[in-house]
Formats: C-alpha cells, structure tokens, sequence
C-alpha cells in the first residue's frame, strides 16, 4: 500500500477539520480519574456500553477512595453489562490502591507513571495525557491500526509501528484532535463490515482505492 504525501496528510487532516473543529471523546467523564476509569473499562467494548454504566458508578465513586470503599464486590454491580468486568474491576481496584500508594491519590501526568497503574497500557496512558491535558499524543486502538495503513496515512502492523509512523508523518498542528478524527472516521464511516465510502470525504485520495 502507498504511503499519502505531505500535502496529502495536510488534505486529510483540513478536511477532517472543517467537518469537526473541536473533537471530543465519546466517554463521559468529569475528572481525570473518572476518565482514567472509563478509559480501562472501555477496553474490548464499546463507548456506548461504559458510558451507561458509569452515570451510576461515578454518582457512588467518583475518587480513588470512594472506589476502595465499594472494593471488587461493590464495583462489579455496576459495570457487569461492560465486557470483562471481573478483570476489569480487579484492575480498577488495584489502579485505586496504587493511585493513593504512590501518587497521593492524583492521576499522575506522566506517561510512564500511567503505565505502572494496573489495566493501564500505552494507548489508555496516551488517551488520558490528550484528553486530560491536550497532550500530542496517538492512540492507536484497533479502527487506527485497520484504517491509518489502509488510507495511506501510516505504515505498520503493530499499535506501536502506527502510533509512531502517524507521530513522524501528521504535523504538529493537528496533533491534539488527531486521533479523535481518526477513531470517528474508523467508528462511524471507514468501518470494518461495510465501510461507507460513498460517504466518505477522502475517497479521492485514500490509497485503499488505487488500482
């Protein structure tokens, strides 16, 4: 697959842009803890499904201590309709402890740091640091590492080979909001079944269609 050129990325990015100047992420969440949480129970499911179960969650728990107080059994009523929930409580759990342990109960902002809470790998860690404080950074869930190859916008088969070919090849300006664009591009037009390419606004230069 061809890679697009610079003035092709700066197309893509314009275009995403005028279409959405200020992308949001689709979790509901009122701190930098409530999204950390939401964040790990998003993990192999879908937006939709922790954002209706954490309204309730977060009403109960909405700091490191209150969530120890509920403990694993406490938690699992309210996030057993999200996929995985015993791990994912565990993890949660386990995160509280080490939040209050080692960071004075404070999501730490630090990308290492993030990574040595429990549940809590490279792309959750990149979430937090660009929705909590417009940190540039990319990540790569699975509609970036189908969709970013196949437009032409990155090159890799790994999260990581993504994350770092989109990092080197999307200009800085674009950074904060570039991910968002490119997870609702992969969530709601280049889908995975189907994808809507009549609809799309980059079927003209999207590698994916050249013959």
């Amino acid at each position: 697959m061809k890679l697009l050129s610079s003035e092709e990325i700066v197309t893509v990015m314009e275009r995403f842009k005028a279409r959405n100047p200020n992308p949001k992420s689709e979790l509901v969440w009122s701190s930098p803890f409530t999204l950390l949480v939401a964040v790990v129970l998003s993990a192999q499911a879908t937006d939709r499904s922790v954002n209706l179960a954490t309204p309730a969650l977060f009403a109960a728990a909405d700091s490191p201590e209150k969530m120890l107080a509920l403990g694993e059994d406490g938690l699992i009523p309210y996030i057993q309709s999200i996929g995985l929930y015993k791990s994912k409580a565990r993890h949660v759990i386990g995160l509280c402890k080490k939040l209050l342990a080692d960071f004075g109960g404070e999501v730490p902002h630090d990308r290492d740091a993030l990574m040595s809470l429990p549940g809590v790998g490279r792309k959750t860690a990149n979430v937090v640091l660009n929705v909590v404080w417009g940190e540039h950074t990319m990540p790569v869930d699975t509609h970036l590492l189908r969709i970013c190859p196949k437009i032409g916008l990155a090159e890799g088969d790994t999260p990581e080979k993504v994350e770092r070919s989109l990092l080197a090849r999307i200009p800085d300006v674009y950074l904060e909001h570039a991910h968002h664009w490119l997870i609702l591009h992969g969530r709601y037009v280049c889908t995975a079944r189907k994808p809507k390419c009549g609809e799309c606004c980059l079927a003209d230069i999207c590698k994916r269609n050249e013959t």
